[in-house]
């Protein structure tokens, strides 16, 4: 089972997770979702809120994988270990929020600049309530949170606080690693999640 499935943020980037892969064994097959009306992915009309787009990416995996996911795609990421474990083998999260109200922790509002910086995309990600909290416990495959002690949008706080709510989970911060971090630190991530992976399937 080498299946890798890669889920950007809320930019819907798919270049974004370029140099990670590059530096990724090669054993690995991989698969970016893109997120239809964001980034490069094209529009569709079956697409109209936010759960569409969740079930969109949700019916995509339709095999054992492991998910790696930024920011916002953690949405997607904790709603496919929690919908679908038995397909689910591996979660990794970097700088997500986990869907999880962060109106406790002292983040950057990113939604006014997301939305000048965006015109065309739609709202979904600045209007989402989505809130797995409550399950995050039923969370059993292990996961691996990589966050960046320089990211004003996810705090390592928010990274201790799911490493606490998700039993299976580690966490490792990388220092002066901003929001996009597994971009801009590509070799450092690469080297944690092959690391992650090589455990994994020891434990598989």
């Amino acid at each position: 089972m080498n299946n890798l499935i890669l889920l950007p943020g809320a930019s819907g980037s798919t270049a974004f997770w370029y140099p990670l892969i590059e530096k990724l064994l090669q054993q690995y097959r991989t698969k970016i979702i893109g997120y239809p009306g964001f980034g490069d992915t094209p529009q569709s009309f079956a697409i109209k809120n936010f759960e569409d787009l969740t079930n969109y990416v949700l019916n995509q995996i339709n095999e054992e994988s492991i998910i790696i996911a930024q920011s916002m795609g953690g949405i997607f990421a904790v709603a496919a270990a929690l919908q679908k474990p038995q397909l689910v083998k591996g979660l990794v999260l970097i700088a997500t929020s986990g869907g999880i109200n962060l109106e406790s922790f002292k983040v950057q509002d990113w939604r006014e600049a997301y939305s000048q910086a965006f015109l065309k995309y739609p709202d979904w990600f600045v209007t989402t309530n989505a809130n797995y909290e409550e399950f995050l416990s039923d969370i059993n495959v292990e996961t691996l949170l990589i966050w960046g002690d320089n990211d004003p949008v996810s705090p390592v706080p928010v990274g201790e606080y799911l490493n606490q709510k998700i039993k299976n989970s580690m966490l490792y911060v990388v220092k002066n690693g901003d929001h996009q971090l597994a971009e801009k630190h590509a070799d450092e991530v690469a080297v944690h999640i092959q690391t992650y992976l090589k455990k994994l399937h020891v434990n598989l």
